[in-house]
């Protein structure tokens, strides 16, 4: 994706839980372990998801990201202008590559979440700092109805993975969020996992760094049940577009600031018996 992740290859508050502004940040030490890989045998039958994955030149990264697609789901890939030859290489791989020539990581989302037709959409960086299987719960439940949207909480898994001003930048937000919605939520990253119908309700605008956090704003005053979970954080291939440097990182908050200015909007909430605003 990398329009808004930070840095290089190689989040989980029950609702109704209170944390303290400590809790928000990533330990000191950046270095936490792996959870436990999921037992094959265990698992129930996969669900189908579309997996959007917007990308900016990231041709070094996608073979080893498309690898990691789950089986039955299809990669959505969007490209937004690279010069690399992502986009052939995500089509050799077998995903769908769509163009969005607008360019903004909102933009590349939001052309991905238009372009899928699965019930279930994800969305996650194509940098290699996340695997998409760690998705697969994610859609399990969502699937289920047990949650409407679930965020992953990043965990790195060596230091540098996440830079300094990357992590206070997510950190101000976060307690932004909390703020303006109530939401006890460590992290704004981009793996997260929601019904298409859903999302299109939202009637998300905006088409930069602020699409992640619009999601979550609308989706919190529209009654979503939101929850977030642990995931590997890993060292990503390649520069982040955006939080690759403090001007990125605080181009990005400007952006997030703007969004969590705006009024509650009336964006339809999900029920068992259809819409309702």
């Amino acid at each position: 994706m990398n329009h808004s992740s930070p840095d290089a290859h190689g989040s989980h508050a029950a609702p109704g839980t209170s944390a303290s502004p400590d809790d928000l940040a990533p330990p000191d030490d950046l270095t936490s372990p792996a959870p436990a890989p999921p037992d094959p045998a265990a698992a129930p039958p996969p669900t189908r998801a579309d997996l959007v994955l917007p990308c900016l030149d990231e041709a070094a990264a996608l073979p080893w990201v498309l690898a990691r697609v789950p089986a039955g789901w299809r990669a959505i890939v969007v490209d937004n202008g690279s010069t690399d030859g992502s986009a052939e290489v995500a089509r050799s791989l077998g995903a769908t590559v769509v163009h969005e020539p607008r360019r903004g990581f909102g933009a590349a989302c939001h052309a991905g979440l238009t372009a899928a037709d699965a019930d279930v959409v994800c969305f996650c960086d194509c940098d290699g700092s996340l695997d998409p299987r760690d998705l697969e719960p994610f859609v399990r439940d969502v699937a289920a109805g047990r949650t409407d949207l679930v965020l992953g909480r990043r965990r790195p898994q060596a230091r540098g993975t996440w830079p300094a001003h990357a992590r206070a930048g997510n950190l101000a937000l976060a307690r932004m969020l909390r703020r303006r919605t109530g939401l006890r939520l460590h992290d704004l990253g981009p793996l997260r996992a929601a019904r298409r119908a859903d999302l299109l309700a939202l009637a998300l605008t905006d088409r930069r760094s602020g699409y992640p956090l619009q999601m979550v704003v609308r989706a919190a005053d529209a009654g979503w049940r939101v929850e977030e979970r642990d995931v590997p954080y890993l060292p990503r291939t390649g520069k982040s577009k955006v939080t690759g440097t403090w001007r990125g990182t605080w181009q990005a908050v400007r952006d997030m600031r703007a969004v969590l200015a705006e009024p509650p909007g009336t964006a339809a909430r999900p029920t068992r018996e259809g819409w309702t605003r």
